[in-house]
């Protein structure tokens, strides 16, 4: 069924010059900063089969984004919000429906049972309804923050978009119910930062890794592993930015891309091009972990600033490339043929400085390990002062991108600078973190680290759909916490992370068995993770391991990247004092309501602006 097209005086007056107003306020701060060609700079499909399209802008003089959704098959209506992980229950919304005479827009929320309400704020802004050849474009504002308890606050990091198709008319909007809809998500980082593009050498030159015409697998989740390598004798270059190349019509379905370097140690690694969990994938493989490019769904190019860049080819460096593709198809596609990939831009004009890749966080060990059955368990890695001033230069480096991962449990991400036992600043913050939307992704700002300086990487895990204690490793199942920093100039650390002293954890082992009937078992040939197997989970069993994680000596990895550590002493050290922690600001609340109207807006969708 069609969406009627009632008469424009159903619209209030009052309502229409607003939406005059923003149209002038939208083209004049747009054209400020974007080509007048492109004012939504940065688009995504929202379902597998692209009837849904999202473009947007961000304006943060406003404290604005500005969505543009393009509806191609329009029924009977759509939904579009925000939610925590992506759940359609309590959720922030922006509903268009009809009741089969009059069609509506307006801001409304959902509750614990999937119930739609109109909301009393209405902060979603419709700008424009137009039907286009390409189908229904809605344009809509909101701020980043409205101070309505019933909103989602936009911030950095991932956010999850949720959207529904409404088949078929509804009396009123309370009559819909989000579980009869056909529903999804999609992963994006909404608010991208303003930065300006760096200007591409004369002599750039380019160099697409792509697998070629994989046959996507028609299942759920595919990751496709692709080698090839770089000329032979091909000389030491600076990428200096990359870019994704998806193939047309799988917009949907490529969800992230990794290209990775191969360990320099090996003199030639199997061509192979094939699932990355298959049993046929050589185990050489696995030693090509050296990240060159990562992409997700959302991103545009990515820019090394101009006086740095990313050194590959020539003397002990690998030729050899991995290629990792991550396909996303929930309908189970069949049949689809792809060849996506990340297109390099490299100059032989070698710039002042190398970029470097740092990892931060905890070493993959068992020893740091989180509980079952917990909603919100925090594990820390640091960087020490002691690391730091041994092996950064007198003037420091400077920290431009950051890349954040963590297996299946992981739910909140942060890195932050501390300097003379007070933090600083924040090196990158995700409180949406998901493990299925990871990419490099360009600060706001640079962050400067100096010699004596502490990094502190914290990760929120979320164990409550499992029975046994999950610990740290390489395994999917296993978990990680790990800030891969991009930075320059580049220096001989290569990793600067932490775990819990070994000895002190045995300490926690024998304590649980002194209070509790099931014994763990502490004999030397038992492995870590057979204890924390053993270990009777309660609060005094939980509790404590919080603690021990808390004031227990470190033992430190100060490692370069030949995976020797730094000269010196690195276990049983003290956890850094941290006297003073940055204040979350509070959400600014906008100035004024005035705009926006007491209840949904009534919409002319017959053909020309709303």
């Amino acid at each position: 069924m069609q969406v009627p097209s009632p008469s424009a005086r159903e619209a209030a007056s009052m309502y229409g010059t607003a939406v005059a107003v923003f149209l002038v306020i939208l083209v004049a701060a747009l054209q400020g900063s974007t080509p007048p060609e492109s004012p939504f700079p940065y688009r995504i499909p929202l379902d597998p089969e692209g009837t849904l399209e999202l473009s947007w802008n961000v304006s943060y003089a406003q404290e604005t984004v500005h969505f543009q959704l393009l509806v191609r098959e329009l029924k009977a209506g759509v939904l579009f919000g925000m939610s925590d992980r992506g759940e359609l229950e309590n959720a922030d919304l922006v509903v268009l429906w009809t009741n089969g005479d009059s069609a509506y827009f307006g801001d409304a929320w959902s509750d614990q049972k999937g119930q739609i309400h109109l909301d009393a704020q209405q902060d979603y802004q419709l700008l424009q309804a137009q039907r286009t050849p390409q189908g229904l474009t809605l344009l809509f504002r909101r701020p980043f923050s409205t101070c309505d308890p019933r909103d989602y606050l936009i911030e950095d990091g991932t956010v999850h978009l949720v959207y529904g198709i409404l088949e078929q008319p509804f009396s009123s909007l309370e009559a819909i119910n989000t579980s009869g809809l056909r529903t999804g998500l999609q992963r994006v980082q909404l608010l991208k930062p303003n930065i300006s593009r760096p200007a591409l050498p004369a002599d750039v030159r380019t160099m697409e890794v792509r697998a070629p015409d994989v046959l996507i697998p028609g299942q759920e989740t595919t990751y496709w592993c692709y080698m090839t390598e770089l000329p032979a004798g091909f000389p030491r270059h600076h990428i200096v930015m990359y870019e994704p190349i998806v193939t047309k019509g799988n917009e949907a379905l490529v969800h992230h891309m990794e290209v990775f370097q191969c360990a320099a140690g090996f003199e030639s690694f199997p061509h192979f091009s094939g699932p990355c969990d298959s049993k046929m994938k050589p185990e050489r493989l696995n030693y090509c972990r050296h990240v060159l490019a990562a992409w997700a769904l959302g991103a545009k190019a990515f820019y090394y600033p101009e006086e740095a860049g990313l050194a590959f080819g020539g003397a002990g460096s690998s030729r050899f490339l991995r290629l990792e593709v991550h396909y996303h198809n929930p309908l189970k596609i069949q049949g689809r043929r792809d060849s996506s990939g990340i297109r390099l831009y490299y100059t032989a004009t070698l710039r002042r400085f190398d970029a470097g890749i740092m990892e931060l966080g905890l070493v993959y060990t068992p020893v740091m390990a989180i509980p079952p059955g917990e909603a919100a368990f925090v594990l820390t890695g640091y960087c020490t002062d002691k690391c730091t001033q041994l092996a950064l230069p007198p003037s420091g480096i400077h920290i431009f991108a950051s890349q954040l991962h963590t297996h299946l449990t992981g739910r909140k991400v942060v890195t932050v600078l501390a300097r003379d036992g007070r933090e600083r600043a924040i090196v990158n913050r995700d409180n949406h973190y998901s493990p299925h939307f990871q990419e490099i992704r360009m600060l706001k700002e640079v962050v400067s680290v100096h010699p004596g300086d502490v990094l502190i990487t914290s990760c929120t895990y979320n164990t409550e759909d499992r029975t046994l204690a999950t610990v740290g490793g390489f395994g999917i199942l296993e978990e990680m916490c790990v800030n891969y920093v991009h930075y320059y100039p580049q220096t001989q650390l290569e990793l600067c992370k932490s775990a819990v002293d070994a000895g002190f954890l045995q300490k926690y082992f024998h304590l649980v068995n002194r209070f509790n009937s099931e014994e763990v078992c502490t004999c030397p040939q038992t492995s870590v993770p057979e204890q924390f197997a053993s270990v009777p989970w309660n609060s005094f069993s939980r509790d404590v391991l919080q603690a021990l994680y808390g004031f227990a000596p470190l033992a430190m990895h100060c490692n370069k990247s030949s995976a020797v550590r730094f000269q010196g002493e690195w276990d049983l050290q003290p956890l850094p004092e941290i006297v003073s922690q940055l204040e979350v600001p509070a959400p600014r609340c906008p100035a004024s309501q005035r705009l926006s109207p007491v209840g949904p807006t009534v919409v002319n969708i017959g053909g020309g602006q709303g």
